[in-house]
């Protein structure tokens, strides 16, 4: 019976590498001279930016998503949290790195497989949505039609098995 699985994953190798051309980009920037700008990427896969102030840290910002687009992450796959201070005029922000489908996507997923009458059925298995059908080309139009209708997250569809 063919298959295939739709995830939201994020490669962390180009995550890593779009934080070091970041941190690169901001030590030798003009307008950063003297300023104690920089982003890290914690083990949990979450990005903290830090600057003097939130006019900077939006410009940190601005230099890491651009980062992260030429290296082809989804930005749709960060979640910003709110602006701390850290003491003085200096801020921080934590992006977190939204990994696997939750459970209300996954049955959103399965609630428009089922609502679009194709022959094609959804289960949920952990932080994947496992989508099974009996002809290939009735998943290739279940792939549209999620391409389509779901646009929050990003949604990559891996493992397409006959």
């Amino acid at each position: 019976m063919p298959t295939f699985d739709a995830v939201c994953e994020v490669d962390k190798v180009e995550l890593r590498n779009a934080v070091d051309q970041t941190n690169k980009e901001i030590a030798n920037r003009f307008d950063f001279k003297g300023s104690d700008s920089k982003v890290e990427l914690t083990e949990e896969l979450n990005i903290n930016v830090y600057a003097d102030d939130k006019f900077k840290l939006e410009q940190v910002y601005d230099v890491l998503a651009s980062k992260l687009s030429k290296r082809g992450v989804d930005l749709r796959s960060l979640s910003r949290g709110p602006i701390q201070s850290i003491g003085g005029d200096k801020v921080k922000q934590e992006e977190k790195v939204i990994a696997g489908i939750d459970k209300d996507l996954g049955k959103k997923i399965i609630k428009l497989l089922k609502d679009s009458k194709l022959k094609v059925q959804g289960s949920i298995q952990g932080d994947i949505v496992r989508v099974s059908g009996l002809k290939r080309d009735a998943l290739q139009e279940a792939i549209a039609l999620l391409k389509k209708e779901v646009q929050g997250t990003p949604i990559q569809f891996k493992n397409f098995r006959d």
